[in-house]
């Protein structure tokens, strides 16, 4: 395998008590590939055998203190060491059993001196390209362990990476058929009213268009068509939050005014639908907020505890706690799960208690981020058959350039 890196040269340990042997030797098998360290002694030779990582330790055999066999049992006793290639340097006249005791301590190799030059090189060479083969081959599994865990890193992001593609086709294809369904009611309401009118304009009937009967006629277009814009503004909503885009845009707002404002315009739907709405608002609280935005999750809240509470009286509450306006909006209603609590925040999640609801399941979606773009949150408390309570939480002192943001 080819490699664009360098190797560390490698580094070679010479020992001799005479500092003239040392520069003898160290001449003798100098190289670019190598580094030469130089020790006087086998006390020396251990400190820099445990500082430093050698390819082979040239011992002097015959030293004051610690000889070279010493010194070499040492090493063969130390995890650190015990791997270094060992070459004796011995005079020709010693002993004959120095060749014994030197294999026998691990030696690889002996010198005898006078040291032939060539020898010494050539064998030298030898260690120094076997430990620079061993680095090599080092390297070379070291990469192939990071190429493999780079590659099951790959592979891992690529499943995760198609599991989210088929997650958001199925969304996606989910979200075409619940759009086609929703505007599929409406529209088929007003197309069978026109055909209705059509053929009574047919007919000569014109009975059939009185006062009362065309009050009735466009209250329910006008319902209609309301539907339809709010699953297209649904859509438009969850468009700019998917992309990043939905912003708030902050005025002076009176909040007690607003939500007087909006309980007043929704109590005739409440009333239809056999509810009363409570507000419990006595003090007045100002901030920058955006009125229409505000309007939006609040009617969302209050749409929700109209679909769910049992035809049971509805309160909104607001008051001022820590810093931050705290509007509640509690029913006496079926109640949420445990389960369902932490996923009704959800895009798509329209299962609430025991019921399905019509819609897009964006609105408590839409709702939540609407009042993170405010710095704030929706926050749901609830007890299967006993009802909910949402509290929107708002900070009453954002700056409002924050709220641009």
């Amino acid at each position: 395998m080819s490699t664009d890196t360098e190797l560390l040269p490698s580094k070679l340990l010479i020992v001799d008590d005479l500092a003239e042997n040392l520069q003898a030797l160290s001449a003798i098998i100098r190289g670019e590939d190598r580094v030469i360290y130089e020790a006087r002694s086998g006390e020396e030779a251990l400190a820099l055998m445990l500082e430093h990582d050698f390819a082979l330790a040239i011992l002097d055999v015959q030293m004051p203190g610690m000889d070279g066999f010493e010194l070499a049992n040492f090493m063969r006793g130390t995890a650190k060491t015990r791997d270094i290639p060992i070459v004796f340097v011995t005079a020709a006249a010693t002993e004959s059993n120095f060749d014994f005791r030197g294999y026998a301590t691990g030696a690889v190799d002996f010198l005898h001196k006078p040291l032939d030059i060539g020898a010494v090189k050539s064998k030298v060479n030898v260690f120094v390209a076997l430990h620079q083969q061993r680095m090599e081959i080092q390297r070379q599994v070291a990469a192939l362990e990071a190429s493999r865990k780079k590659q099951e890193s790959l592979l891992a992001e690529l499943r995760h990476t198609q599991a989210e593609l088929e997650k958001s086709i199925t969304i996606r294809d989910n979200f075409i058929s619940m759009v086609a369904h929703e505007l599929r009611t409406p529209l088929n309401t007003l197309f069978l009213d026109v055909q209705v009118r059509t053929l009574q304009l047919e007919r000569g009937n014109l009975a059939a268009f009185s006062q009362q009967e065309l009050q009735k006629m466009t209250e329910r277009d006008r319902r209609q068509i309301k539907n339809m814009i709010r699953l297209i503004d649904d859509m438009l909503d969850l468009t700019r939050i998917s992309s990043g885009k939905l912003s708030v845009r902050p005025v002076s707002t009176n909040l007690t005014e607003l939500l007087q404002r909006l309980v007043h315009d929704l109590t005739p739907q409440a009333q239809a639908l056999g509810y009363t709405l409570e507000l419990a608002a006595e003090e007045q609280i100002h901030g920058e907020w955006d009125a229409f935005r505000l309007e939006q999750i609040i009617a969302n809240l209050l749409t929700n505890a109209m679909r769910y509470g049992r035809e049971k009286p509805i309160r909104i509450s607001l008051k001022r706690q820590d810093g931050h306006a705290l509007i509640a909006v509690k029913d006496h209603g079926v109640g949420i799960s445990p389960e369902d609590q932490a996923r009704i925040f959800l895009a798509f999640e329209r299962c609430q208690g025991n019921q399905v609801s019509s819609g897009l399941g964006l609105g408590l979606y839409i709702a939540q981020h609407l009042a993170e773009a405010h710095h704030g949150r929706i926050t749901v408390q609830s007890t299967l058959g006993e009802g909910s309570t949402f509290t929107l939480q708002l900070p009453l002192h954002v700056q409002p350039q924050a709220l641009r943001a």
